[in-house]
């Protein structure tokens, strides 16, 4: 499995020329490629022999432009090749539903990033720093704040230019997968996310949302600095750095906790079980969509997956709806609307929050997806190990730990609760 380590890069201002040098001549490199491969039929091969096609013309346009001579070879094979990158970026867009367009040429402040594929960069120590050495470029001080563990394989490094002005270098790794943990009925949840309550599992966790209205508050008054300046001159240039900077915290901070609260439940569980949710039509609907985009849910479920696969923990995604009509106890489905938090059932009378609710219908949905679903003459689901949590800064819910029914582990968990 592939995912990635990111650092923060301090190049010296002429280190920073010599950046932008690279980075602009990688643009120039992409629109010249683009343009060669829109003038190549379709019938002439598929999408990567056609892109192909145009990466082989590299040497022959180093003869008479001389500035690519300054390029490592995988950088200048890497601006060609993005073309295929974008041009399935593109597709899988298209086939989600979104309305999308043609590869246009990249100005200077689209075009950010370059890459060293396999080679051409390492590290180095020289005066007590850590350095990052990239041919035919530089030697750049870097934030190594954490080690890149011995057992992957660094496949690329990315390095990218924010609109801050601060370089960052991303290193992709191939790392091993761990072989899938036996399930424990003590190490099961179900999470049922959403805006109130960022999520709400089993266990009886009610996780807060991330407050970020003071940096959003910030964001509104610099973007309203920013639309009364010239477009173009110093002031505007200054005061959309700032705009930057505050887009950037948002970012860092909502990943921060993304990614804690996702590495707490990869890492803590056997089966993490989550709905699989269509987040596209929420953010189309004017009444919650601004909410929807900050909770970033598609975000977590990725993040998730993919610490799930590394742990070796058993991840699935279930189908939504009914989860939250759905009653835990007997199955009856009851309509209820947004604003009543509380899951009164009027079939057996089973009371719980609401979202508590939901979790243990997407955990017991969860079970059946892997084949350790109940029996047709059983209900639903059975209790065991009872929990408690708080879901409000007074209110306590009493929450119930879910174990499929007829499970040879349901004895094991009622003697653990004993």
């Amino acid at each position: 499995m592939y995912y990635a380590y990111r650092y923060r890069l301090h190049p010296t201002e002429a280190q920073r020329e010599t950046l932008d040098y690279h980075r602009d001549t990688c643009r120039q490199l992409y629109n010249h490629a683009l343009n060669e491969f829109e003038q190549i039929p379709e019938s002439a091969g598929t999408l990567n022999q056609r892109v192909r096609q145009v990466r082989d013309q590299l040497p022959n346009l180093k003869d008479w432009w001389g500035d690519l001579n300054g390029l490592y070879s995988t950088v200048a094979q890497a601006a060609v090749m993005r073309i295929e990158d974008s041009i399935k970026a593109l597709s899988e867009l298209k086939k989600q539903g979104y309305n999308v367009g043609t590869l246009n040429w990249k100005s200077p402040s689209e075009f950010r990033s370059f890459k060293y594929v396999q080679s051409g960069f390492e590290f180095d120590k020289k005066n007590g720093q850590t350095v990052l050495s990239l041919s035919k470029l530089a030697d750049i001080p870097i934030s190594y704040h954490r080690e890149i563990p011995d057992d992957v394989t660094v496949k690329e490094v990315s390095v990218k230019k924010e609109r801050t002005g601060e370089w960052y270098a991303s290193f992709a790794v191939e790392g091993k997968t761990e072989p899938a943990k036996p399930v424990h009925p003590n190490r099961c949840v179900g999470i049922d996310v959403g805006i109130l309550k960022y999520a709400h599992d089993t266990d009886g966790r009610a996780i807060g949302s991330l407050d970020l209205q003071e940096v959003r508050d910030r964001l509104k008054r610099e973007q309203r600095s920013l639309s009364r300046k010239q477009q173009g001159s110093n002031n505007w240039e200054q005061q959309r750095v700032r705009v930057a900077e505050c887009h950037q915290q948002l970012k860092r901070k909502r990943h921060d906790f993304l990614h804690k609260l996702s590495n707490y439940y990869a890492t803590k569980y056997d089966l993490v079980a989550v709905e699989d949710l269509n987040v596209k039509p929420m953010l189309e609907s004017a009444g919650n969509s601004q909410n929807t985009a900050s909770a970033a849910w598609d975000t977590f479920m990725t993040m998730l997956e993919y610490k799930c696969t590394r742990e070796g923990t058993h991840f699935v995604e279930v189908e939504p709806a009914g989860t939250t009509k759905e009653c835990a106890s007997c199955g009856v489905k009851s309509d209820k609307p947004l604003w009543v938090r509380e899951h009164s059932c009027p079939a057996c009378g089973f009371e719980m929050d609401r979202d508590a609710n939901a979790a243990i219908n997407i955990l017991s949905r969860g079970f059946e997806k892997l084949g350790l679903g109940q029996s047709e003459d059983t209900t639903p689901v059975e209790t065991a190990l009872p929990m408690f949590t708080s879901s409000g800064a007074s209110d306590v819910v009493d929450v119930k730990r879910v174990v499929e029914t007829g499970s040879p582990c349901l004895k094991e968990a009622a003697l653990a609760a004993e």
